[in-house]
């Protein structure tokens, strides 16, 4: 097939060439090292966020760009998946998982330790939203919590660790939420909210690729969220990491995922409980 360059579709002439073959090597490599699998629509997002790359490391091709990748650089290996990962999120996105999230927990009254896994926190706003919904469970700002919140991208990572945001970012909340749980910036923090320290102090914030042979997580575990993550892996990837997640749960845990994905394929490993939430399928329940 013969090789050709890739047009943008704002019609613009671009920087770099960008060829086919380009492309594909790029998507061989994302989906080795994370799992993600880009289809063809995606060529001008990645070409966009990776000229910001070339520009950084002052390669002025795509083709030695990508031989410096596939030599193994570390650092440049970081940077380029967590330019190729989206973070989309907000507080309490897809609202109807926290209710359950607390009903469940406060099933467990009475354990030494409710453990909670946040397997892609992004910026941080789920993990808080998951420790602001336990405050309100157990009427403490201290409760018998902990959660691990997890993501690729160590980017955002740091900003999730920091639990510092622009006041847009919490407008939807209710002011009473916003008076409990955030505290104003003033001088040179005005227009930024910080998480208050209880809620920082039940997270453990961790870099954790679900495509590495080890993770850094212990079970047994009262809830896990991967929400909106899945839709970036092929069934194949899905159902390798569905499997790993089955044996860190209780056997009572539940699996909350995004509202665009479904586990139909894992039949064997959970069952829908309710709307993208899941428990284990039955020949997973009993003794552990």
């Amino acid at each position: 097939m013969t090789d050709f360059n890739l047009k943008s579709t704002a019609g613009r002439d671009r920087e770099f060439v960008f060829t086919a073959k380009d492309f594909q090597r790029v998507r061989k490599l994302i989906y080795d090292h994370a799992g993600i699998s880009l289809n063809d629509s995606k060529q001008d997002m990645v070409y966009s966020r990776l000229a910001r790359r070339l520009r950084a490391t002052r390669i002025d091709n795509f083709n030695d760009y990508l031989a410096l990748l596939e030599s193994n650089n570390k650092a440049e290996w970081e940077a380029f998946a967590n330019s190729l990962t989206t973070n989309l999120t907000s507080f309490f996105r897809e609202p109807h998982h926290f209710p359950l999230l607390a009903d469940h927990v406060l099933k467990q009254k009475g354990k030494q330790r409710i453990s909670l896994w946040c397997s892609a926190s992004s910026t941080g706003e789920e993990p808080y939203s998951m420790a602001m919904t336990m405050v309100d469970a157990f009427g403490s700002f201290t409760p018998p919590v902990t959660i691990l919140a997890t993501d690729l991208d160590t980017n955002v990572l740091a900003k999730a660790e920091e639990g510092v945001y622009p006041m847009e970012r919490v407008e939807k909340l209710s002011q009473d939420v916003i008076k409990r749980f955030f505290l104003k910036g003033s001088g040179s923090q005005a227009g930024f909210v910080r998480v208050r320290p209880e809620l920082r102090a039940m997270i453990t914030f961790r870099r954790v690729n679900l495509l590495d042979q080890e993770w850094p997580v212990r079970g047994p575990l009262d809830a896990i969220f991967c929400r909106n993550v899945m839709i970036y892996f092929d069934k194949e990837t899905q159902l390798r990491i569905l499997q790993r997640f089955a044996p860190l749960l209780q056997s009572d845990g539940l699996l909350f995922a995004g509202h665009s994905e479904s586990f139909h394929h894992a039949a064997h490993l959970f069952r829908l409980r309710g709307k993208t939430v899941y428990e284990l399928a039955k020949a997973h329940h009993g003794p552990r």
